[in-house]
């Protein structure tokens, strides 16, 4: 049976947050990228019957994060981040507008690699540098959520501290050799894709497809 993903537009441009169940009913979901509005979130989980099991996060910036102290306070569960991108959440306030979250100390480090296993999910940590530094993403049951790698036609910015364009074409390769083209990216902004749809036309990726 393959997972339930429910997908959340949050916060002032809408950045993605996801809640991730074993199958549709499961008394427990996982949050992916809680970047605001933790308390409607927490209503939402109320109103599908699940409580969430932990909160996972692909990268630092504050679209993604600023609901995390919120909602892993309110809930009780712990955070799993990347360690080189910890930093700015540790120090939120040095790094995100006024009043958009607060500072928090993830739990639990990653650099990629490790097998996280919430509310009866494996998700594989692959790292995915290029937007930041410490950006990994998340795989379980042939789904992907990319953070702010790659997006339905578009890539993430490299223009912000830790971005590097030749890095984020390196980690988009790395996906596309681990990972069939059926597989079905939840990216961090915009509808959800294949990484196969996005490896053939996607127009920021044409260096790959001529290599």
């Amino acid at each position: 049976m393959p997972l339930v993903v429910d997908r959340y537009e949050l916060g002032p441009i809408g950045t993605n947050c996801y809640v991730v169940r074993a199958e549709r009913g499961a008394q427990e979901s996982v949050v992916i990228d809680p970047g605001a509005d933790a308390a409607a979130l927490r209503l939402e989980l109320g109103r599908m019957g699940t409580r969430c099991a932990g909160i996972l996060v692909t990268h630092g910036h504050y679209d993604h994060v600023g609901g995390v102290a919120d909602l892993a306070e309110g809930t009780g569960v712990h955070v799993w981040m990347p360690e080189a991108d910890s930093p700015l959440l540790e120090r939120y306030d040095e790094f995100a507008p006024p009043g958009s979250g607060r500072p928090y100390t993830p739990e639990h480090l990653l650099e990629g690699g490790e097998t996280i296993e919430l509310a009866g999910i494996a998700f594989e940590t692959i790292p995915i540098p290029g937007h930041t530094t410490g950006h990994v993403a998340f795989h379980a049951d042939g789904r992907l959520f990319s953070g702010d790698l790659v997006f339905a036609n578009s890539v993430g910015r490299v223009d912000l501290p830790g971005g590097d364009w030749n890095t984020l074409l390196a980690s988009v390769r790395n996906l596309a050799d681990r990972f069939p083209p059926e597989t079905v990216i939840y990216p961090g902004h915009g509808p959800e894709t294949t990484l196969g749809a996005e490896l053939a036309r996607n127009p920021f990726l044409a260096e790959l497809r001529a290599s």
